[in-house]
């Protein structure tokens, strides 16, 4: 609660002075520029800068917690298992705290906002030595005094990223150190620091070294003496690492030379610079001395069409590939610098680039309609709207008739035939599709329980209720799907609903709940005539001197020849007059040895309770057929007179009924 109730008086203080919240501008303060992280580095931070406060999701309900004075650290695990960190404050009385995120494929500002990065945290509010460790028992700590300060070691997974958010609650400004140790992940990057590739701008003025891995800012010679270049005349004059203003590392470094080289091929080396070493990755391994690249000054001539992506299926857009950035001011928006020709006429609409800082490596050019015709077609350049075709970033234009051509595969249809050959027992359906477009794949789902990859297969159908069935066709280009849901003519189900059972003098009433194209029923009641109507009339059945079962029977027909039958069996019932008996003997002998209420046919609701002469209730049942059996408390009950209560609803009127009376138990 301390935290928390502090945490609110300093955002109500926030709220009420605006000045006293400040953005994070320091470096390692925003998750987008985190300190990156080698395992076998440790970080001291001599003090923290007073800024942040906004709040993070965290797993501790109920409670908001903050980026207050933060600092935050970027990683990637190399090798799976379990991370282990210390956070000691200078002062020991003063309170961090930290939150561990998984960012892979994610913006790093979605700390703030998506709950589902979170993997582990402690937010206790004492002081002193925090971290994750095998003492921990929990990867969630939540605020408040006496909140152990350890939480326990969260797994990492190989090629994941994670940031750690290390708060300062305490507003002292004094710093802390950060060290990772006693887990079981490695986040030490294996690969050695190497160079990978240099380019020269087109004028020869400035070189381009690409770096194998990202690698710390502060280790580049700002002079460029880290590197050299084996032409008489030309040295390096200045050297700056790409996005260092916002980053504490690179992966390109930009070169400037005193003087411009010709177009030739080169050497760059790397070596000790004024700083006394070469470039260091975020483990402070060096680039060795002495290594080398080789670099290639071309002669300026214009960057040719090179290349498209990729063609897929019914294309609406072309996209072109440069070997050299294209000045995106030099691409006519309207799409002019291009025409299209082929099999049918295309138009173009548009062309626009990918562009950064004015520059792009690739042209999407935009058609009115999609190219659903199969064919060879060309892409060819023309002086456009804006008087040109294109410039290369040397200012190089491509020459007008400059030509790509391609090819577009068919459209392809899924919407296929069938026939079908009916029986009683089985249908047999005949699919067919006619192949058109170069398609050579087939892909058959029948109701998601059979498949067939045949062009025009044969199924055998047992079931006749409706059948949906799928089609994917592919022509390795170009693919399409078609549904259809089959109705079977010759479905034949015969169903009916009808009396359960039958009293004296009550009519039983059949109704035909049969499905299909039916063209005749035939009803059999027993003993009674047969009946050939949909449905049939009451039927009143002959009465015995015992209750008996009776068949019925519906047999339905279709203009198939085919017939389906359905039956069912009605109790006929010799007494439905509801009485208990005056007295039984629970003797064994197989007759009179239960009490209960005789002939409850048309009773709902009912209740029977059966009272000794001590007002003891011995028996209660609210199934009729749950017969008293004279016993009580698992012996038998005493010889004598018990009372009995009976309440029901009768189903006939649907009045209430409530009887009493007494009945002799004899043994």
């Amino acid at each position: 609660m301390r935290k928390k109730l502090l945490s609110f008086i300093i955002l109500l203080l926030f709220y009420f002075n605006p000045l006293t919240a400040q953005v994070c501008t320091t470096l390692g303060q925003n998750p987008e520029t985190a300190f990156p992280v080698c395992g076998t580095a440790s970080f001291s931070q001599l003090s923290v800068p007073i800024c942040g406060g906004r709040a993070v999701p965290s797993q501790c309900t109920g409670t908001l917690f903050e980026d207050k004075n933060p600092f935050w650290y970027r990683f990637t695990c190399f090798t799976s298992g379990t991370l282990g960190f210390v956070i000691t404050p200078t002062s020991l009385s003063d309170d961090y705290d930290w939150q561990l995120f998984d960012i892979t494929n994610k913006n790093p500002q979605e700390v703030y906002t998506n709950a589902g990065l979170f993997v582990a945290c402690n937010w206790s509010g004492e002081g002193g030595l925090t971290g994750a460790s095998s003492a921990g028992t929990s990867l969630v700590r939540c605020e408040g005094p006496g909140v152990a300060l350890f939480s326990s070691m969260p797994a990492l997974v190989a090629g994941r990223t994670y940031l750690l958010l290390v708060s300062h609650f305490t507003d002292t400004q004094i710093g802390y150190s950060l060290s990772f140790r006693g887990g079981t992940a490695s986040i030490t990057d294996p690969v050695e620091p190497h160079l990978k590739t240099s380019s020269a701008a087109c004028d020869g003025t400035t070189v381009r070294v690409k770096l194998n891995k990202k690698m710390k800012c502060k280790s580049l010679a700002a002079n460029g003496s880290d590197f050299s270049i084996n032409t008489a005349g030309t040295s390096i004059i200045a050297a700056e690492g790409i996005g260092c203003s916002t980053s504490f590392d690179m992966d390109s470094v930009l070169l400037t030379l005193n003087n411009p080289i010709a177009p030739g091929n080169y050497t760059l080396t790397i070596g000790n610079g004024a700083d006394g070493n070469t470039l260091q990755d975020n483990c402070d391994r060096l680039i060795p001395v002495g290594e080398n690249i080789p670099l290639t000054v071309f002669p300026i001539i214009a960057t040719p069409m090179d290349s498209l992506t990729k063609i897929g299926c019914a294309p609406n857009t072309l996209q072109l590939v440069f070997r050299k950035p294209i000045f995106c001011n030099s691409i006519a928006a309207d799409g002019s610098d291009f025409i299209v020709t082929g099999p049918v006429a295309v138009t173009v609409t548009g062309a626009t680039g990918s562009c950064v800082n004015g520059l792009t490596s690739s042209i999407a050019v935009q058609l009115s309609a999609p190219l659903q015709s199969g064919g060879s077609y060309t892409i060819q350049l023309q002086n456009g709207s804006d008087g040109n075709t294109i410039l290369d970033e040397c200012g190089q234009q491509t020459p007008a008739g400059s030509a790509i051509t391609f090819v577009v595969s068919d459209t392809v249809n899924a919407n296929f035939t069938y026939a079908i050959v009916y029986g009683c027992n089985q249908n047999t359906i005949q699919y067919n599709h006619n192949g058109n477009n170069s398609i050579n794949n087939w892909l058959w789902n029948f109701d998601n329980a059979r498949t067939s990859n045949l062009q025009n297969p044969f199924i055998t159908y047992t079931n006749f209720r409706e059948k949906n069935t799928t089609l994917i066709v592919s022509n390795g280009v170009c693919k399409d799907t078609a549904s259809v849901a089959i109705i079977f003519d010759n479905l034949l189900n015969a169903s009916f609903e009808g009396t359960a059972l039958a009293c004296p003098n009550d009519p039983a009433v059949f109704t035909d709940k049969s499905e299909g194209r039916i063209i005749s029923w035939e009803w059999s009641f027993g003993n009674l005539p047969r009946v050939n109507v949909q449905n049939p009339p009451a039927q009143l059945f002959t009465v015995g001197n015992t209750t008996r079962d009776e068949i019925v029977q519906l047999i339905i027909r279709n203009s198939f020849g085919c017939a389906d039958t359905a039956t069912q069996i009605i109790k006929v019932i010799n007494n439905c007059y509801i009485a208990v008996p005056s007295a039984f003997t629970p003797n064994g002998d197989g007759m009179n040895d239960f009490l209960y209420p005789l002939n409850a046919y048309k009773a709902k609701d009912l209740s029977f309770s059966v009272y000794n002469r001590f007002g003891q209730r011995v028996f209660f049942t609210k199934d009729w057929t749950n017969k008293w059996d004279g016993r009580f408390k698992g012996q038998g009950a005493d010889t004598g007179t018990y009372v009995w209560i009976l309440t029901y609803t009768n189903t006939d009127t649907n009045l209430r009924v409530e009887q009493k009376g007494t009945t002799i138990l004899i043994r």
